[in-house]
């Protein structure tokens, strides 16, 4: 078998697998196609269940399953060929309903009987950490126990608000007993579609209701289906990569399981998790026997004893839970910072440059995942992790695999130290797994286990990179160095050979900045294997220079544009073709075609025609990286003007200065390895994927409707980096807590820290990284952690939310009061006396409030003949003052009030 073959004999797996929950979705819809009769008036359901579903007392159940066969029989006009000469490793033939067809082994996955039906039911029951027991009981269990809430009416659990730390990192409350508060809506995936609500509000028992919500998202689907283009089909694993990001839109808030089905389960996994793990593990688990050449009868036997109770001591059970037969091959790109903020002499094009390393750092991710894939004959579908330069990737755990992933290692080593000269790289590590190491357990948990040693394993290839230590070294090394710099140095990042065509910049630099420049006006993406010629003469594409790990990349705009490849995709040149535009809005589907990536692309622009001649940007009209057009994206230096206002004699105030926001999720090694009460490998992958989905999906949303003024320099898996102008930033990181707090359903062990730096426009970025990075460092020092750095001072969330709210109380009275600058600076001297109790004479600070107030009053209300009532009115503020600014200020905040008082002060700056 070629490795073309093998490639597409493993996509057909990875599809069967992927789809053999699709009744689930089918026959809550209640789709018509069920009904319809033969010519013995046999409904279609009726006919399936008998092929498809077990027996329980006398009745069919699980027959969802038997809709699996009836959906796919719906949707083939718009999916890859199910029959015809060539379906290896299925059935040849051109009966949809032979024994080894793709629509038997999906749909049989309750009721097993061929190798590959039987291949696919096990990696169902390991996706999902089933014990033999476990499952021999849930598959004899009804649909339904009469219950209120049924598989009809059950919305899917928040997995998140499920999450529960030990002491001291966590509350330590709740566990696996408690039925969570809140549930996704279902709707497709969305901005806001991501966001749980309460139970009551979107679970009810209304089975009709229910049903129609179904059978409209379905159709919505079915509608979705039809938009890949047909020219994809012939070229599986490209079709596929489409698939699975429409897959991801319409099933990713339908539970893949409901309390009414099993009564232990907790339907706190999606479909869309659940399918992908089933179909990375079947994969793996047919090659690691197809690819070795075993009977397939004989596994079959071995795989069959593995969940019959009856043959638990047999030697084919024993063979079948613990031959390490996966390999779990993880990828992690280090020196992320050193790569976007490496830099040389030069700032210009400084904005343009963040975007792209930004993006670059997602493609090099992205593209070293290809390449193991690749390596491997893996389909897309094989990826089941992959979140801010990190991803995981299910192989089968054969020899030939492991050379495959050596080779790929070197290659990936040879690219960076060519071009990045080892400050940054992709680290791949791997670890062989049994199937007994998938099972979530009871008193013990192999997954749980499992998991940590993915994690001590990663860890560990960090102190490998580049083989520096090997017997023979890295031939990037070894190539004469100075003879590569006759055209001097690069002059952006300062240690890279000049390219004698490109004015003083290496072939990397240019790429990112044409990149940075690009994502403002492209929306998707090609990769192919080889260069894509124009397809008109004179046509200009905007392709990078350098390949990628043997790669070539391709910007391209809407169908119009990107649509024309379509002889690409049928000559299997077109490798992967990705879409990152963002939604029309707040509820549109993440859903236009082609394969998604969550990759935040998202530019602060200028809208209007000739918006950057406004008065407010008087002197940024010849910026070296500026380039005035309509929605021509800002610059740095247009960004620290944007929060600058109009006072009432028309003179612009406020300071004109950057802020950095830079955070991540707090103690998430601790979240994965410990905050599930019972793991498995559907709801690992869940949780990353939703992680991620709040940094991905809502964040560029929310920058584009609320603060589009607002670079995002990188924001995925579990940290973000943004730069924007200062008073609008510290907006946006209070919304992004509680927006946050709202994601994760309130849980208070889920939170995250920030650090928060203001500076001028024209510092360095490197500098802006390491600033902030100190906020941060110093925000993680608070106990307990779910803390902010601002203007020096580190305090938790709440006590943050409240120092804003006294900045406002502090506007207020300022407007009223038209207090001095005078008068606030000193205040800020006022409170670091009230932060240092070891010194007696700090004490005064009551005092000395007391009486700078009273003296401010004095200047400012003047006795103009009735002097008690302008001395009750002296009073009056006084205490009004006393009771803002010194009780509910200095003395509650102590030098945590300096947020406040900064905030308002660089507000009323000239």
């Amino acid at each position: 078998m070629s490795d073309h073959q093998r490639m597409q004999a493993s996509s057909r797996v990875a599809l069967a697998a992927l789809l053999h929950d699709l009744g689930k979705f089918a026959e809550r819809a209640r789709i018509p196609e069920a009904q319809e009769k033969d010519a013995d008036s046999n409904t279609r359901q009726a006919v399936n269940e008998l092929l498809a579903c077990p027996e329980w007392n006398g009745r069919r159940t699980h027959i969802h399953a038997a809709f699996t066969a009836i959906a796919l029989d719906s949707l083939e006009a718009w999916l890859p060929e199910l029959v015809g000469e060539d379906m290896t490793p299925f059935a040849p033939w051109r009966e949809k309903n032979a024994d080894d067809s793709i629509i038997n082994a999906a749909a049989r996955h309750h009721r097993p009987d061929t190798f590959l039906q039987w291949i696919i039911a096990s990696a169902d029951r390991l996706a999902s950490g089933f014990e033999r027991e476990e499952f021999a009981a849930y598959n004899l269990a009804p649909d339904e126990e009469g219950n209120k809430l049924n598989h009809y009416t059950a919305r899917q659990w928040t997995l998140l608000e499920d999450i529960h730390l030990p002491p001291p990192s966590g509350k330590g409350a709740g566990g696996e007993g408690t039925t969570p508060a809140y549930r996704y809506p279902l709707r497709p995936l969305s901005p806001e579609g991501i966001f749980p609500v309460s139970a009551k509000d979107c679970e009810t028992g209304d089975k009709a209701a229910a049903q129609a919500g179904y059978l409209e998202l379905w159709n919505r689907f079915q509608a979705g289906l039809k938009a890949i283009p047909a020219s994809h089909r012939s070229n599986l694993p490209l079709w596929l990569d489409h698939f699975d990001s429409l897959w991801l839109a319409f099933t990713h808030a339908i539970p893949s399981a409901t309390a009414g089905i099993a009564g232990n389960v907790r339907p706190d996994v999606a479909l869309y998790d659940h399918s992908r793990t089933t179909a990375a593990l079947a994969v793996a688990l047919w090659r690691f026997h197809a690819d070795q050449g075993h009977d397939p009868e004989a596994v079959r036997d071995e795989l069959r004893a593995q969940w019959d109770r009856e043959r638990a001591g047999h030697e084919a059970a024993r063979r079948a839970w613990e031959t390490e037969k996966f390999l779990l091959v993880q990828g992690d790109f280090t020196g992320i910072q050193e790569f976007i903020f490496a830099g040389g002499e030069s700032q210009r094009q400084v904005a343009r440059l963040l975007r792209g390393r930004s993006f670059y750092v997602s493609l090099l991710t992205e593209l070293a995942a290809l390449k193991v894939l690749e390596a491997l004959d893996l389909p897309p579908t094989s990826q089941v992790v992959n979140a801010a330069g990190k991803f995981l990737i299910v192989a089968p755990n054969t020899p030939e695999t492991l050379d495959a992933i050596g080779a790929v290692q070197a290659e990936l080593n040879g690219w960076f130290l060519e071009h990045t000269w080892g400050q940054s790289g992709i680290n791949l590590a791997w670890l062989p797994a049994r199937a007994d190491d998938f099972r979530h357990g009871k008193a013990e948990s192999p997954f749980r286990d499992l998991i940590k040693r993915l994690f001590e394993q990663l860890e560990a290839a960090k102190l490998r990179r580049f083989d520096l230590c090997g017997a023979t070294p890295p031939a990037a090394i070894r190539r004469a160095f100075l003879d590569r710099f006759t055209d001097g140095e690069c002059r952006i990042d300062g240690h890279s050979p000049a390219h004698p065509e490109l004015d003083g910049l290496s072939e990397l630099a240019w790429d990112q900045v044409q990149t940075g420049k690009w994502l403002a006006h492209q929306d998707r993406l090609l990769v192919s294997r080889a260069r894509i010629a124009p397809l008109a003469e004179g046509q200009n594409l905007n392709q990078l220079r350098l390949p990628i790990f043997g790669y070539h990349v391709l910007f391209t705009g809407a169908e119009d544009a990107s649509g024309r490849f379509g002889g690409e995709a049928r000559s299997g040149n077109l490798l992967r073709a990705w879409d990152f535009s963002l939604p029309e809005s707040a509820d549109a589907p993440l859903w236009n075609g082609y394969a998604r990536r969550a990759i935040n692309a998202f530019v602060p622009r200028f809208g209007e025609i000739n918006a950057w001649e406004s008065d407010r940007y008087r002197g940024l009209e010849d910026l070296d990286d500026f380039e005035p057009h309509p929605q021509a994206p800002k610059t740095l230096n247009h960004l620290a003007r944007d929060d600058r206002r109009l006072d009432e004699n028309r003179r612009w105030v406020g300071a004109e200065a950057l802020m950095t926001l830079k955070g991540d999720i707090d103690n998430l090694g601790l979240i994965f390895q410990q905050g599930q009460a019972r793991p498995t490998f559907a709801r690992m992958a869940a949780l990353s994927r939703q992680i991620n989905a709040f940094f991905t999906v809502w964040l560029p949303w929310l920058c584009r409707k609320e603060f589009p003024n607002t670079y995002t320099v990188f924001a995925g898996g579990d940290d973000f980096f943004l730069i924007g102008p200062w008073r609008s930033t510290i907006g946006l990181a209070q919304r992004m807590r509680d927006d946050f707090a709202r994601y994760v359903a309130h849980n208070p062990d889920i939170h995250f820290s920030t650090g928060l730096s203001m500076t001028k426009p024209g510092l360095a970025i490197r500098h802006l990284a390491q600033l902030a990075e100190a906020a941060l460092d110093d925000a993680k020092k608070l106990p307990g952690k779910n803390a902010v750095t601002c203007f020096g001072q580190s305090v938790q969330w709440e006590k943050f939310a409240d120092i804003m709210t006294r900045e406002e109380a502090l506007e207020r009275l300022g407007d009223e009061l038209n207090l001095s600058t005078g008068y606030l600076y000193g205040l800020l001297h006022l409170t670091d006396m009230a932060a240092d109790q070891s010194r007696p004479e700090n004490a005064l600070w009551h005092a000395r409030f007391a009486y700078r107030t009273r003296r401010m009053l004095e200047a400012k209300i003047r006795n103009e003949g009735d002097r008690e009532a302008t001395e009750r009115k002296r009073r009056q503020l006084q205490q009004q003052l006393a009771v803002e600014i010194a009780s509910s200020g200095i003395e509650k905040h102590r030098a945590a009030y300096k947020i406040a008082l900064f905030t308002h002060l660089y507000q009323q700056r000239d």
